[in-house]
């Protein structure tokens, strides 16, 4: 579901824009700029920052930006995850509490989700209010792109990126609902309540947007929109180095089993077993090296049907630019779909300074 014509608005839906924030103490300033810049009536706006235990100095500096701000801008607030659970609590998902906790005091109609990490156009926010008012949606996913691509490591995750927004896309217009991202998320607080938040997803670490976006679909199938729009696009950066891309990935993967369609693990262990091929018929090269032709020809045929797909994904994003490395990154993108698939359902990851299993 696409949305490029002229974007119109009432100006007069009640939003709420919520940014979970753990550690993120070199971002978070840059983040509330963007959503500040905001082109949307800022009576109608509020921003809510909710500090998920920060170990750095996130909640000040956030503090120190509303006292700086407030009165250009009072409708900015900073919640504080520990303010709302019993000591020592036990969780596995403290993000989902944390976007939970700051819906339930959100004093908007429509809440729109990113990441401290995050920035966007200052026509982010009523170009998906645009899109809610004019189709009627419960549920929006939108476009999430990865920028400062400054090295090979880097180029390599975006063109990784690409494809799984290239997904999104798809399988929301296929009425699939299975793919989103929580750096650009928008909903109805109504529905998100109506299907009872995160209840019964909430001990899974990841999929604070996936698993929510599978209960939106259930309760209201003809209620789910993908808008692509280019003043819909949200930025964040690409992991600085290899430890911190797998563990990301991990949590990703993490999540792959714990969906009830079975249709949607049904793909992803089809995509595993066909990455698993590929593997083995490098290593069974080794014994019988005319499989080494053959894995080349499994290997070109991949490629080809995946650049078909990311083409127009690509010129969406003005990132045809990277497509020249997008063979060579092959290289690596099938052993870590195969570590990262495996260690997301057999082993652990650490996520913000917590090790989750």
């Amino acid at each position: 579901m696409t949305f490029s014509s002229e974007i119109t608005t009432s100006g007069h839906t009640k939003v709420s824009v919520i940014i979970p924030a753990r550690d993120e103490e070199e971002h978070i300033a840059k983040c509330l700029d963007a959503v500040l810049a905001q082109k949307y009536p800022a009576k109608m706006m509020e921003i809510m920052v909710i500090d998920d235990h920060s170990t750095d100095s996130t909640a000040r500096l956030v503090q120190e930006y509303i006292d700086r701000r407030k009165q250009e801008h009072p409708r900015i607030r900073l919640l504080h995850l520990a303010d709302y659970l019993p000591p020592r609590s036990a969780l596995n998902s403290y993000k989902k509490k944390a976007i939970e906790t700051a819906v339930s005091h959100a004093e908007g109609d429509f809440i729109i989700t990113t990441d401290a990490d995050c920035v966007m156009t200052s026509h982010w926010v009523e170009t998906l209010v645009g899109f809610y008012e004019n189709r009627n949606l419960k549920f929006i996913a939108a476009p999430v792109s990865f920028h400062k691509e400054n090295d090979f490591f880097k180029i390599f995750q975006s063109l990784d990126f690409l494809s799984m927004q290239g997904i999104t896309g798809a399988t929301t217009c296929l009425k699939c609902g299975t793919m989103c991202n929580g750096a650009n998320l928008a909903y109805e607080k109504q529905a998100f309540e109506d299907v009872g938040g995160y209840q019964g997803v909430d001990c899974i670490a990841s999929g604070d947007d996936m698993l929510l976006m599978y209960k939106m679909y259930k309760a209201f199938p003809d209620g789910i929109g993908f808008l692509k729009h280019p003043h819909a696009i949200v930025k964040t950066l690409p992991a600085e180095n290899l430890r911190a891309f797998l563990q990301q990935r991990i949590r990703w993967a993490s999540k792959s089993d714990k969906y009830e369609d079975k249709r949607i693990t049904a793909v992803l262990a089809f995509v595993y077993l066909w990455n698993i091929q590929l593997i083995a018929l490098l290593i069974a090269g080794f014994f019988l090296p005319v499989l080494w032709l053959l894995a080349l020809g499994v290997l070109l045929y991949k490629t080809m049907i995946e650049l078909v797909f990311l083409l127009p994904v690509a010129r969406f994003f003005k990132k045809s630019r990277l497509l020249w490395l997008f063979f060579p990154a092959q290289f690596l993108h099938v052993p870590y779909i195969v570590i990262a698939g495996w260690l997301g359902k057999f082993g652990d990851y650490e996520w913000k300074g917590r090790k989750v299993k």
